[in-house]
């Protein structure tokens, strides 16, 4: 098992690692957005502002406990 320390590292680091992946896909899919409507607009980056952190979840509970569950 991974002590707090090193846990703390390597969670870190899949942090900055899955943030760089989803700002890159986000990017990807709004290349033609300015056609889209505006409150289409307003809910895509409302749900993207937010999802982001719902498979960090599991990731911040192991870094904290070291339990996967």
């Amino acid at each position: 098992m991974h002590e707090p320390k090193s846990r703390t590292l390597l969670g870190t680091f899949a942090i900055l690692a899955w943030l760089t992946f989803y700002v890159w896909a986000i990017l990807e899919l709004v290349g033609d957005m300015a056609r889209w409507p505006f409150i289409v607009q307003m809910i895509f980056f409302l749900v993207a502002g937010l999802a982001w952190i719902i498979p960090l979840k599991p990731l911040l509970r192991w870094m904290e406990t070291g339990r996967n569950a």
